[in-house]
């Protein structure tokens, strides 16, 4: 059965279940430094996690020719997988403490359909995976041997993504064997990408291959639909990088969401989701989390635990690397 048609057999029996008021509203922020880096919501407009020049330039180049959101994110991240010099995204990424590559990715459209995998191995290229168990299946979530099985029989060609480079880390890592989490090492960490076309329409795309030396089978936020990433084509969309074991808590991206359909700004909407994290982590200061938000407008904002975080915006208005506030002031 094709994914949209069993999304629209299924819409009416879960209708329903999830409302704004289920999240209290704050009121806005008086902390926020300001209400938008895009002012004038120019669309169409990509923005992605960390300065992924490379990638959001893909991304814009598909939504000025007129592409929609959609393709606009999964190629825009695509270059991040297929890059081996990125040791957390696809190829190349650092494998876990027993020496395998796993990838984790999800995508979202404007309709709210989605699609993710988690623990996929021998794949270059998670988040066109993704997208075909949103296309082609009535799942959302494929794991493991049987996502791997379902690229296979999409046609995805079988490839060893374990790099030269990042086999001699983990060996290295393996002298020691101390794992940790090094504020900011996200530089090169899950790209997590939103895009509006010029119809105005939402999509994101999320994709990594998680922390480096993680537990076999450990998954994070990435490839979760409201923790990692999500989006609402009435609102916004939000997406997340960092320590995904925190955002999953408080299911991070839909909150920001959330936040914003309550009237709150993507950079107030992203303030306060990190000290939701924060507030239940009083005095931590051993971890990342980065969050990114854009409104329907196309309005976009972003803030972190630790200053480090930035992220890159393509528009009309030019292409930057927009850097964040933080949670804890630079020292």
């Amino acid at each position: 059965m094709r994914r949209r048609k069993f999304l629209k057999n299924s819409t009416a029996a879960t209708a329903g279940f999830i409302s704004a008021p289920l999240i209290a509203s704050q009121g806005r922020s008086a902390t926020a430094q300001n209400t938008s880096n895009n002012p004038k919501g120019t669309i169409p407009i990509v923005v992605c996690t960390w300065n992924f020049e490379q990638a959001s330039a893909k991304a814009w180049e598909v939504l000025e020719a007129g592409g929609n959101s959609l393709d606009a994110v999964e190629q825009g991240v695509m270059v991040e997988e297929a890059d081996p010099n990125n040791q957390t995204v696809g190829y190349g990424g650092r494998p876990d403490r027993d020496g395998n590559v796993t990838l984790d990715a999800c995508i979202m459209d404007k309709d709210g359909n989605c699609g993710s995998v988690v623990y996929l191995q021998n794949i270059k290229h998670p988040v066109s995976v993704a997208r075909k168990v949103m296309e082609e299946t009535p799942h959302i979530i494929l794991a493991g041997k049987g996502a791997e099985q379902f690229a296979y029989e999409q046609g995805f060609e079988k490839i060893d993504l374990l790099t030269e480079k990042s086999r001699q880390d983990w060996k290295n890592w393996l002298k020691k064997s101390e794992y940790k989490t090094p504020i900011n090492i996200e530089n090169h960490d899950t790209i997590g990408m939103l895009a509006i076309d010029r119809n105005g329409n939402l999509s994101g795309a999320c994709t990594t291959s998680g922390m480096a030396y993680k537990v076999n089978g450990r998954v994070g936020d990435s490839p979760i639909i409201g923790a990692g990433l999500f989006v609402d084509n009435e609102v916004g969309a939000a997406t997340a990088t960092g320590v995904g074991e925190e955002v999953i808590r408080t299911v991070g991206s839909f909150l920001i969401v959330e936040l914003m359909r309550q009237g709150k700004s993507p950079q107030e909407a992203c303030e306060e989701g990190v000290k939701r994290i924060m507030q239940k982590n009083k005095g931590r200061k051993d971890f990342q989390i980065g969050f990114l938000a854009i409104n329907k407008a196309g309005e976009t904002g972003g803030y972190c635990v630790h200053p480090g975080f930035t992220y890159r915006q393509y528009s009309q208005e030019g292409h930057d690397n927009v850097p964040v506030n933080s949670f804890y002031p630079k020292k």
